[in-house]
C-alpha cells in the first residue's frame, strides 16, 4: 500500500514537474564589435561604469542628483509599480499551492407541510437547525504547468518594472545634470551680458563726450546706443530663462518652484578628456531599456504555455474535514464527524475556437515583442553612436570659437584704437563690438553642448543607476 503511495505521488511529481509551452530562449542579435564614430580603442572599460558624483566631480550638481534621487515624483512612483508588480507575482505564484480555510455556518430551514412531501399528515413540524464547521481544502494540480508559466510571467512582469525604475533613474540622473549646466550656461550668458552692456555705456559716455566737442556725430550716438539696448534685453532674456530653468529644475528635485543653488562657472567645470563607450555586447546588459523589453518578452514566451496548458484537462482536488451537528455542543464529537473529497478535471471539447484563437494571440504577441527587443537594441547603438559623433563634432566646434572669440576680441580693440584716432567712424566699432558680444553668446553654448555630449554618451550608455 506504501509502494502504491509513493509510486503514486512520484508520478504526480513527474507530471507537476512538465510544463507545455517552449521555454524562453534570448533571440539573436547581431551586435557590431565597435560602436560608431568611436575615436578610442574598443575596450571592456566603459564612462558609464563611473558613478555619476566622478563624472564631473561638481559638489553642487552631485548634491542636487542626491536630493532628486530621494525626493523626485516620477522615481517614486515607479518605485511603487515595482512594488504593485512584486505583489501581483505573490498573488499568482500563491495559485499553485493549496488552499486552507476555516469554514462555519448554520443553517435553519422550515418547510411547509403540504408542499412537496406528499405523505406527511397536516401540522408535522418540518423545522431543522444545524451547525457545521470545519476546514476545507481546494487546489488546482498544475500537471501541465498553466499556473507556473503564468507565474513565469508575473515574475517577468515583475522584473520588468524594476528595470522601468532603472530607465527613469537614468533620465532622473541625466535631466538633473542637463538642467544644471544649462542654469551655469544662462549664468555665463548674464555675466557676459552685463560686461557686454558696461562696454556699451562706457563707449556711449565717450561718444557723446566726444560729440560736446564736436568729434563725433548724433548718428555715432544712435550707433553706440544700438549695443546698450541689445545688451539690455539680453540680459532681460536670460534672467526670464534662469526663472524658468530653475523652476524646471525644483520639479525634478520633487519640491515647488525655488531658488537654486549655483556651483563652479560652466567653463571651470571639467570635461572628461576620455570617453571610452565599452563593447557594445555590453550594452544588452547595461541598459535598462534593453532589459525591460527583454523581460517583457520573457513574460509573452510564458503566457503562450499558459495557453497551450488549456488544451489539457484541468484537475482539481477539494476536501472538508469538519463536524455537524444540530446543538453546538455536540459539534467536535464523533457522531458529529463529517469528512468529504472531490476530485474533478474539466476536459475542454468545444469552445468554438477561443482555446486556438488565446494561442494564436500570445505567439503574435511574442513575435511583436521580439521586434521590439530588436528595435531596443538598435536604438540604444544609434544613441550611442550619434551621442560620440557629436561628441566629436562639438569639441572641434568649441575649439574653433575659442579662435574665432580670441580673432573678435582684438578686433573690437582695435576698431576701438582707429575710431579714438580718427581713422574710422564708429560703425566700425559697432559691428566689431556686436561680433564679439553675439561670438562670446554661442562659445557659452558651445560649453554647454560640450557638457551635455558628455551626459547624452552616458545616458546612452545606461550610466547613473548603478
Amino acid at each position: 500500500m506504501r509502494k502504491a503511495a509513493a509510486g503514486c505521488a512520484a508520478g504526480v511529481l513527474f507530471c507537476c514537474s512538465c510544463a507545455v509551452g517552449p521555454n524562453y530562449k534570448r533571440p539573436s542579435v547581431p551586435v557590431p564589435d565597435a560602436y560608431r564614430g568611436a575615436t578610442t580603442p574598443t575596450a571592456q572599460e566603459s564612462i558609464a561604469d563611473k558613478k555619476w558624483a566622478e563624472l564631473f566631480g561638481d559638489a553642487t550638481l552631485n548634491q542636487l542628483i542626491g536630493s532628486a534621487l530621494e525626493r523626485n515624483f516620477d522615481l517614486r512612483m515607479a518605485a511603487e509599480r515595482v512594488q504593485e508588480a512584486r505583489a501581483q507575482f505573490g498573488i499568482t505564484r500563491a495559485q499553485q499551492f493549496p488552499f486552507v480555510d476555516v469554514q462555519a455556518g448554520y443553517t435553519a430551514a422550515r418547510s411547509s407541510s403540504i408542499g412537496s412531501f406528499r405523505f406527511i399528515q397536516r401540522g408535522t413540524d418540518l423545522s431543522a437547525s444545524y451547525a457545521q464547521a470545519g476546514i476545507a481544502v481546494s487546489w488546482e494540480l498544475d500537471l501541465w504547468g498553466r499556473l507556473r508559466r503564468l507565474s513565469e510571467a508575473a515574475q517577468a512582469d515583475f522584473l520588468a518594472t524594476e528595470e522601468a525604475r532603472r530607465g527613469v533613474m537614468v533620465s532622473l540622473v541625466a535631466d538633473v545634470t542637463s538642467t544644471y549646466f544649462q542654469l551655469m550656461e544662462l549664468e555665463l550668458e548674464l555675466e557676459i551680458s552685463h560686461k557686454t552692456r558696461d562696454t556699451a555705456a562706457d563707449s556711449l559716455r565717450l561718444v557723446k563726450l566726444r560729440r560736446e566737442r564736436g568729434a563725433a556725430s548724433g548718428l555715432d550716438v544712435s550707433q553706440a546706443e544700438q549695443l546698450l539696448y541689445t545688451a539690455t534685453a539680453e540680459i532681460e532674456a536670460v534672467e526670464r530663462g534662469i526663472g524658468q530653468t530653475e523652476n524646471a529644475l525644483s520639479l525634478l528635485l520633487g519640491g515647488p518652484p525655488a531658488d537654486q543653488p549655483r556651483g563652479a562657472r560652466l567653463p571651470d567645470i571639467p570635461v572628461p578628456p576620455q570617453l571610452p563607450p565599452g563593447l557594445p555586447s555590453a550594452l544588452l546588459e547595461r541598459r535598462p531599456d534593453v532589459r525591460q523589453a527583454e523581460q517583457n518578452l520573457v513574460s509573452a514566451n510564458a503566457q503562450i504555455g499558459a495557453a497551450r496548458a488549456l488544451y489539457f484537462p484541468q484537475i482539481s482536488l477539494t476536501a472538508f474535514d469538519g463536524g455537524q451537528s444540530r446543538a453546538l455542543s455536540q459539534i467536535a464529537t464523533g457522531p458529529a464527524r463529517l469528512a468529504s473529497i472531490g476530485p474533478s478535471a474539466t476536459i475542454p471539447i468545444f469552445h468554438a475556437g477561443q482555446i486556438r484563437n488565446q494561442v494564436r494571440l500570445t505567439e503574435a504577441r511574442k513575435r511583436e515583442l521580439v521586434l521590439a527587443y530588436e528595435r531596443a537594441i538598435d536604438t540604444a547603438l544609434r544613441e550611442v553612436s550619434d551621442s560620440l559623433i557629436g561628441d566629436v563634432r562639438t569639441r572641434g566646434q568649441r575649439s574653433q570659437q575659442e579662435a574665432l572669440v580670441r580673432s573678435l576680441q582684438d578686433a573690437a580693440r582695435l576698431s576701438t584704437r582707429r575710431y579714438q584716432g580718427g581713422l574710422d567712424s564708429y560703425l566700425q566699432v559697432l559691428d566689431a563690438q556686436r561680433n564679439l558680444f553675439t561670438g562670446e553668446l554661442g562659445l557659452a553654448r558651445l560649453r554647454l553642448e560640450e557638457r551635455l555630449s558628455v551626459v547624452h554618451i552616458y545616458r546612452a550608455l545606461g550610466g547613473g543607476w548603478q
